[in-house]
């Protein structure tokens, strides 16, 4: 007998495992998404075209009211869904339980039709498991119209904002622009930090560093290692941090009568001042240190997680975690809840007890408050699935790759969240030292963690902090008392520059986000994605630069649209939405405020609405929009193929034009910078000479990923005359980063164009060639390929090196092996490249065999080739490390920063 009961989900993942928890009368079926849209204007009937409905698919003179249609490739879903609707005798809605879920509910209602006397129930749950699926079919509700309302106002926001907007910068920057209500926030955002970053003027500081043991230590027989104390003040007067300057390179005003600021030269005087005098201890403190755990994941906290931890994107870090929920791994992961169920609650505490000991339950359960601006739906914070967790090593048989990386991690948090806090011992001290007239204090502290509690589970991430930070976890202090002498065996000093404000990862523009109340739970991932889809920002490592297109977009819509990309406006409509959604505000209403104003209406528009803004609009510089001065009267021009600068040359009309690189950062074109790409067009289409075997000349030229050679073919007219298509096209080269356009030979051009060299064959005989792309050197054999780690390998790589590259196991996805972010030439000792690679722990330098992290005063735009073997040179001397200790090292290495 057929089922008479259907149920209708999303996706067919979900409606698989679900339909594993119903039995032979239910049939579980997917409508794969949203089954009705806004058509595109041209998609309307042909009689509704000229109607209040033609502009928008929204009658906007009359109540806002959408015109929807099926979409084109449901039709066929629809088709299925109602033929399995004629055969029920029951249906339940079971799509998510948040705005679109909702809206997604109340679309297939309206399009199947089911039949009055047909029960139509609504199903919610927020995890896939057999108890939850069972209790859903015994609490089943009504539609949920206030959400649906909310989603349905929202989608109309979004067509007005975009439809209306997107024409205007198709005109006055670039066809295929765009403006949204979200994403042109998010966009400028990431140009504002770029503003700051190009504002930014660096101040240089020094400070100092002692190494400090006790009488005791003198003839190293006790364990205890030596420690070491930064300078704090000097003569009375606090030395200054990084945290003491202004982005204009300045000391802060409020600090200038009591702070000081140390020079290289200053700070070398002190040590000699210093030299030989004894340390006296101070203040001596010891106080008691409690760590308490991280809330569980919400939407945004686990985007940001997984991108620091992980590495993964929020919208893959979205879809990973989509299936494993659809897959009954775990709770539904689009919320802004920190709670956690009282079954979660006793899982994680029944588990902990279990797994760590009866030592790291805390008494009370930990309750956990929502902080978000705009939490909207009732959702529990993303946990395991279940009322039993399974622990990752339960899951890794059924799961791999970011599935079970991911969910390790929602495990690990959720469990550390109901946990006893971290508990242990800070012990800070003050040493003053005098000599010569001088009067120094430093200060170390140190803090040593006596019982782990949920450490022993999970740590948070943190962001990249733009300050120096010295970290002093289980950092330990030698035994001291006051009025203690100590011996000073080493002064560093150590020379610093102030940075700019880091550029936002995806992970804190979710923060940043969220903070400001913009966006939800359901909107992080896409938003991020859409301004990277439409060319406005990209990802330089982990970092999010803008485009010179942001620029121009931003600026038009701050200079014509303001409040559009206001940060507390943007805000306001969030918060707006929600209240349509609570059922608290009316949404016709709401939109009209909008569109037409607080005070108008369709036929007479208030200067505060949409429609008004565009109407009195104007005439809009399209020149000024998409011009930022650079300055020496070089200005930055984004023109229909690309950025460029230009500056006026006296008596003539004919401006001096310079291709800006594709790959060249806002904030890294300074002036200097736009002299030197100035200079260096010069030397645009310089002629290197012939190609003595074919005869045609060979050109230098500078285009916008870069410098090139190319050969000019001296087509004929009847070869001119043919399709580009069918045009024999030029051989090019991209130069390699140690070549410049104005001395680059017709040799090296010449050797250039004669990639991609061949390098040998395999045993099968099937050829292996060196090749350059535009992310790197790499080797080639058929389908395959593998990456070098420097240009100059694609001329010196023997078969042999190559055979032995292609017998290692190929690294795939996410651990694909990356190209270097700088070479710095060869190590004397290793007789290999230094590179400095991006790895999953941070930033490092390497010759292919020594590994040495990059610290965090040091970057690889100021790191030099002997500095370089020096590190490696360090690492070398110590060995390698060793996994296990009992005790640490009596003594640390020392280097100073100059």
């Amino acid at each position: 007998m057929s089922a008479r009961n259907l149920v209708i989900v999303e996706s067919p993942a979900k409606a698989k495992t679900i339909g594993k928890y119903l039995g032979d009368d239910f049939t579980v079926a997917a409508s794969v998404g949203h089954i009705r849209d806004l058509p595109l204007p041209k998609e309307l009937p042909a009689d509704m075209k000229k109607g209040p409905y033609g502009r928008f698919a929204v009658n906007v003179e009359e109540g806002f009211e959408p015109y929807y249609v099926v979409n084109p490739d449901k039709k066929k879903t629809v088709s299925e869904l109602k033929k399995l609707l004629k055969e029920a005798d029951a249906l339940y809605l079971a799509t998510d339980e948040d705005r679109e879920g909702e809206a997604i509910a109340w679309h297939l209602l309206e399009a199947l039709k089911p039949k009055k006397s047909l029960p139509v129930y609504r199903m919610v749950f927020h995890e896939i498991t057999k108890e939850a699926i069972q209790k859903a079919l015994t609490e089943t509700r009504e539609l949920d119209m206030p959400l649906v309302d909310a989603q349905e106002t929202r989608r109309i926001l979004d067509r007005l904002v975009g439809y209306e907007l997107s024409p205007v910068l198709w005109r006055k920057v670039r066809r295929g622009t765009s403006a949204g209500r979200v994403q042109s926030v998010a966009t400028r955002l990431v140009v504002d930090r770029e503003r700051e970053r190009m504002a930014f003027k660096a101040a240089s500081y020094w400070d100092v560093t002692g190494e400090f043991i006790t009488s005791e230590l003198e003839d190293r027989s006790v364990d205890t290692p030596a420690f070491t104390a930064q300078l704090r003040t000097l003569d009375g007067q606090r030395v200054a941090t990084g945290r003491d300057f202004t982005d204009a390179g300045e000391l802060k005003k409020s600090l200038r009568a009591n702070v000081t600021v140390l020079t290289e030269e200053s700070a070398r005087l002190l040590i000699e001042a210093l030299d030989g005098a004894k340390a006296t201890v101070g203040n001596l403190e010891s106080k008691p240190y409690t760590r308490r755990p991280a809330a569980p994941f919400t939407t945004s906290s686990l985007q940001q997680e997984a991108s620091r931890k992980l590495r993964m994107g929020a919208r893959h870090t979205m879809s990973t975690a989509q299936r494993l929920y659809e897959n009954g791994y775990i709770t539904y992961m689009r919320t802004d809840s920190v709670v956690l169920s009282g079954e979660a609650i006793r899982a994680s505490r029944a588990q902990i007890q279990e797994m760590y000991g009866a030592e790291y339950v805390p008494d009370r359960p930990r309750v956990y408050t929502n902080k978000s601006q705009g939490a909207q739906e009732a959702h529990e914070a993303i946990r395991p699935a279940g009322s039993n967790f399974r622990t990752p090593a339960q899951v890794s048989r059924q799961l791999s790759g970011d599935e079970f990386r991911l969910y390790e991690l929602i495990w690990k948090r959720t469990v550390a969240s109901q946990m006893a806090d971290a508990k242990g011992t800070t012990t800070s001290v003050t040493l003053d030292v005098e000599g010569k007239g001088r009067t120094a204090q430093f200060g170390a502290s140190g803090t040593i963690i006596t019982f782990r509690g949920f450490l022993a589970a999970y740590e948070e991430g943190r962001d990249q902090s733009r300050y120096a930070e010295h970290d002093d976890k289980d950092k330990r202090l030698p035994q001291m008392k006051e009025g203690q002498q100590l011996t000073a065996a080493q002064y560093t000093p150590n020379g610093h520059e102030t940075t700019p404000p880091p550029r936002y990862t995806e992970a804190s523009l979710v923060r940043a986000l969220e903070e400001r109340g913009i966006g939800r739970p359901s909107t992080y991932a896409a938003t991020i994605s859409v301004i990277q889809d439409r060319g406005y920002v990209e990802k330089k490592g982990s970092a999010l630069v803008p485009s010179w297109l942001a620029f121009s977009v931003v600026k038009l819509l701050e200079e014509h649209f303001g409040t559009l990309v206001d940060y507390e406006f943007t805000a306001d409509m969030e918060a707006g939405l929600d209240r349509i959604a609570a059922g608290n505000t009316d949404r016709v209403h709401w939109l009209s405020d909008f569109y037409y104003g607080k005070s108008g209406s369709f036929d007479t528009p208030a200067e505060d609405g949409l429609k008004a803004t565009l109407d009195n609009l104007g005439d809009i510089d399209a020149r000024a929009i998409n011009t930022v001065p650079i300055g020496n009267g070089i200005d930055l021009r984004m023109g229909q193929y690309g950025p460029y600068i230009e500056r006026a040359v006296e008596g003539s009309d004919t401006p001096q034009r310079a291709n800006v690189p594709a790959d060249l950062a806002p904030d890294e074109l300074t002036l200097e910078k736009a002299e030197e790409l100035m200079a260096r067009a010069k030397d645009d289409g310089r002629v290197l000479g012939r190609d003595p075997d074919s005869g045609f000349e060979i050109l230098a030229k500078d285009g916008r990923y870069g410098p090139y050679v190319t050969e000019n073919l001296e087509l004929d007219e009847a070869t001119k005359a043919l399709p580009k298509t069918k045009q024999p096209k030029p051989r090019t080269a991209s130069l390699f980063k140690d070549m410049d356009l104005a001395t680059v030979t017709l040799e090296d051009a010449l050797k250039l164009l004669s990639l991609p060299r061949v390098v040998g064959k395999d045993a099968e005989g099937v050829e292996i060639t060196a090749q350059n792309g535009r992310y790197g050197p790499y080797l080639k054999k058929g389908t395959d390929s593998r990456s070098l780690e420097t240009e100059a390998q694609l001329f010196t790589i023997t078969e042999e090196e190559a055979l032995a590259l292609y017998a290692q196991p190929k690294r795939r996805g996410r651990a694909a092996a990356k190209p270097p972010i700088a070479e710095l030439g060869v190590d004397p000792t290793s007789e290999k490249p230094i590179v400095i690679k991006d790895g999953r722990f941070g930033m490092y330098i390497t010759d292919g065999t020594t590994n040495v992290t990059l610290r965090k005063d040091e970057s690889p735009e100021t790191m030099t080739h002997e500095r370089a073997v020096e590190r490696l040179a360090e690492k070398r001397a110590k060995g390698p490390a060793k996994r296990k200790t009992t005790r640490k090292s009596s003594s640390r290495a020392k280097s100073t920063k100059k």
